[in-house]
Formats: C-alpha cells, structure tokens, sequence
C-alpha cells in the first residue's frame, strides 16, 4: 500500500514528505484494538490508510460515545507533537486495516524545521475538534435514521469502500442508542434498497439515498475539513 493513501500525506509538498517519510512505518491495525486509552501517554502518531478509528468517551456505565471518527483523511494523536503528550479519548479501531505510524520524538523533529507540516497538523485537529461539536450537536437533535444515514456514509468515505465488517451493536454503541433501535432503523434502510446488512457485515447499495437520508452534519463534517485543510495551503 502507498504512502500517500492517507490524504494529509498526499497533501504534502516534497520536501516535506520526504523528511518525514522515513520516520513512517506501515502498521497493521486490528478492530476493536484500543491505540491508546484517555489519559495514556501517547507515543505514536497514525496516519490511517484503509483502517477507520473511533474517538470515543467512555462512561461509568460501561458506556461509550463516539465524538468522532477519523480515516484516510486524517491522523490520530497529533496533538502530542503539537503540545502535549496526553491522550484526552479513547482511540480504538473501528474497521481494521492499515496505518503509517510515526514515533512522537522525531515527528517533533521534523516539525522545528518544517512548519507547514506543523500548520497542516494544526489545522487536522481543529477540524476534529469541529467534527466532535458536529456530533453533540447531531446526538442532540436529529432522528436515529438520518444520525445512522450519516454514520455508515462518513465510515465509507474513511474506509475507502461500500463494505464495512461492523455489528449493529457496535454502531448503536457508538451512536449512544439502543441496539433494537439500529435494528429497527437498519430494517427500513434495507427495505428502501439503500443497504445491504448480514451479522458482522453491511454494505452500502444506494449512496445517493443515504445522502439524502442523512443529516446536514455529513456534509457539514466534509465542508469542515475541507475548509481548514485548504486553509493550511494558503
């Protein structure tokens, strides 16, 4: 697998990307692997190919809500290159697959002699901290439907593909819904020709309907990273 799946690293002048290519080691990412837990000190950054994590808070309950999601299009744990070294989530895999990951120390190194990498990272994690208001705003208020319509398109696009090997219990897990909602929900998705789901297995059949299924926060997500992701370039 290239290098340049992930997005950001595509995104990456030359000079740039060849000081910090040789500092980048492709990882296997298995689901449901806990990459570092809240308060854990981080020590690798991931810049995720094909695997899709979920930034999660988990709750005395045994509970966990996610806050937002991040794929091909993103890094994870940035911020302990930026400022600190403290996980302030849960970073658990959601779909497995691959990851380039880079040491923490000389990720900082190669940030003193080029800023933009440091801006671009920068810019990375305010359209995070956007998505998890995104979310709150979404738990709040729109209906279970257009809430799953949103999830499953966001997983696909961070994914890079229409399959996605997810459990409807793990996704009411991470909506904060009941299982025999997502069931339910799920049921009418699939009645209208819009997915396809068998145990541990869903796949996206009519994209055009879920988008319009979903909520204004999947486009509001993309318009968001877009918008700070170009800004960086400027």
């Amino acid at each position: 697998m290239p290098l340049k799946a992930n997005f950001l690293l595509k995104a990456l002048p030359d000079a740039e990307y060849r000081a910090l290519a040789p500092h980048l080691a492709m990882e296997k990412l298995d689901q449901h692997h806990v990459l570092y837990d809240i308060r854990d000190a981080v020590s690798k950054v991931y810049f995720a190919t094909d695997a899709v994590i979920s930034l999660v808070i988990p709750l005395s309950t045994g509970e966990v809500i996610e806050t937002a999601m991040v794929g091909r299009d993103g890094v994870i744990g940035a911020a302990a290159a930026l400022n600190g070294r403290l996980s302030l989530n849960r970073a658990i895999v959601q779909i497995g697959g691959h990851g380039l990951a880079c040491a923490v120390d000389p990720l900082k190194a190669v940030l003193k002699d080029h800023p933009y990498i440091q801006s671009l990272l920068g810019s990375h994690e305010q359209a995070l901290f956007a998505q998890a208001q995104q979310s709150a705003a979404c738990n709040a208020t729109h209906v279970i439907e257009s809430r799953l319509a949103r999830w499953l398109l966001r997983a696909a696009d961070l994914h890079g593909g229409n399959e996605l090997p997810l459990t409807q219990e793990y996704i009411a897990q991470m909506l904060g819904v009941r299982r025999t909602s997502v069931s339910l929900v799920a049921g009418t998705l699939q009645e209208a020709g819009m997915i396809r789901y068998s145990r541990g297995h869903i796949k996206l059949l009519d994209i055009p309907a879920l988008q319009d299924t979903a909520c204004e926060c999947y486009q509001a997500v993309k318009l968001n990273y877009d918008a700070l992701l170009h800004a960086s370039n400027e």
